[in-house]
C-alpha cells in the first residue's frame, strides 16, 4: 500500500499555474482570431457598449452617497459616512408600504396584462393571409408607439374628463359620469390599459420575427393529420416561440419595480395620490424638489436591488422549468 502511495504522482502547484496560464493564452488567442474575423461586428456594437459604460456604469460611482450625508459643497468624498441611516429612515417611514404596494401592484398588473397581449396579437397577425389587410392592421397598431407619453396622457385627459367623450357616452346610455383621472380606484387600470394600447403593436414585432422561423412543413403535416388552426397554433407556433417568450418574460419580470416615471407623474394629482405614488415619483420629490440627495439615492438603490433579485430568481426558475434563461 505504501508503495502505491509513493508511486502516485502528485500535482505540483507550478504545473497547475502553468495549465491556467496556457488556458488564458488560448482564450486570448481565440478572442484575437474572433476579433480579426468579425471586426466589423465588434465595431458595430462599440457605440452600444460605450453608451452603457458612460451612462450606466460610470454614474454608479455616485451610488455611495446613499451611505453618506451628501453635501454638494463638500463633494462625495468629503461628505460624512452614515452607513444605513437613510435606508432605516425609509423602512421606518409611514409611506414605505404604500410605495411598495403601489409600485409592485402596477408592475405586476402590467406584467399580467401587457405581456401576453403582444403574443396574442403576433399569433393573430401571423394567421392573416391577406397581405394588404395585414399591413393596414400593423400600421394602425404600430402607430401609437411613436406618440410621446405627454401626448398619450393628454389624450387620456381629453377623453376621460367629466365632460369628455367617454363620459358623454356613459350619460347617453343612462349612466353617471365618472371622474376617471381623479378617482384612485381607476389609476392602475388606466395606466396599464393605455400602456397596452401604446405598446402592444410594437412589442409584437419580435414575436412575429420568431414566427417566421417556424417550418411550414410542420403545419402541412399537421393539416394532413386533421389538426385545426387553433391546434396548430397551440402545438406548433407557441412552442416555436417559447424561448423568445421566456427570455422576454425574464427581462420584464426584472423590471417589475421600475414603473415608468413619466406617465405616472403626468397622470398623478393630489386626489389619486393614494394609488399613484410610486418609488420613482417619490425619489423625484425627495431628491429633486426637497434636495434630499442621499435619502433619494438610498431609495433608488433599494429599488434597483429588488429588481436585480427578482431578475435572478425568475431567471433561475425559468432555467429549471424551461431550460431557457439569460445565463
Amino acid at each position: 500500500m505504501s508503495k502505491i502511495v509513493q508511486n502516485t504522482p502528485s500535482i505540483q502547484p507550478a504545473s497547475v499555474a502553468e495549465s491556467s496560464i496556457n488556458t488564458s493564452v488560448s482564450k486570448m488567442t481565440k478572442l484575437k482570431k474572433s476579433f480579426r474575423k468579425n471586426w466589423d461586428l465588434y465595431l458595430l456594437i462599440t457605440p452600444v457598449i460605450a453608451y452603457f459604460i458612460i451612462f450606466h456604469y460610470v454614474p454608479m460611482y455616485g451610488v455611495q452617497i446613499a451611505f453618506k450625508d451628501f453635501i454638494a459643497t463638500q463633494g462625495i468624498w468629503g461628505s460624512e459616512w452614515v452607513g444605513l441611516k437613510h435606508f432605516d429612515r425609509f423602512f421606518d417611514s409611514y409611506y414605505f408600504w404604500r410605495l411598495i404596494k403601489n409600485t409592485l401592484g402596477i408592475g405586476l398588473y402590467t406584467l399580467a396584462v401587457a405581456f401576453p397581449i403582444p403574443i396574442i396579437v403576433a399569433l393573430m397577425l401571423n394567421e392573416v393571409r391577406n397581405s394588404k389587410f395585414k399591413k393596414f392592421v400593423q400600421t394602425v397598431i404600430y402607430a401609437p408607439h411613436f406618440l410621446s407619453t405627454v401626448v398619450v396622457v393628454g389624450m387620456m385627459i381629453l377623453f376621460l374628463k367629466p365632460d369628455g367623450l367617454v363620459n358623454q357616452l356613459i350619460t347617453l346610455l343612462g349612466g353617471t359620469p365618472i371622474s376617471f383621472m381623479t378617482e384612485p380606484a381607476w389609476f392602475k387600470s388606466l395606466y396599464v390599459m393605455s400602456d397596452v394600447w401604446q405598446t402592444m403593436g410594437w412589442s409584437s414585432i419580435i414575436y412575429l420575427a420568431a414566427l417566421t422561423a417556424v417550418d411550414h412543413s410542420q403545419h402541412e403535416a399537421a393539416m394532413i393529420d386533421g389538426a385545426s388552426r387553433l391546434q396548430r397554433i397551440w402545438h406548433i407556433n407557441i412552442p416555436a416561440i417559447m424561448p423568445t417568450i421566456v427570455i422576454l418574460f425574464i427581462l420584464n419580470a426584472g423590471n417589475v419595480m421600475s414603473v415608468g416615471f413619466e406617465k405616472v407623474f403626468l397622470m398623478q394629482n393630489t386626489l389619486n395620490m393614494s394609488t399613484s405614488d410610486v418609488i420613482s415619483t417619490f425619489v423625484y420629490r425627495s431628491g429633486i424638489l426637497d434636495a434630499q440627495y442621499s435619502f433619494s439615492a438610498a431609495v433608488g438603490l433599494f429599488n434597483s436591488v429588488i429588481n436585480f433579485i427578482l431578475l435572478v430568481m425568475v431567471n433561475r426558475f425559468a432555467k429549471k422549468v424551461n431550460e431557457t434563461s439569460l445565463w
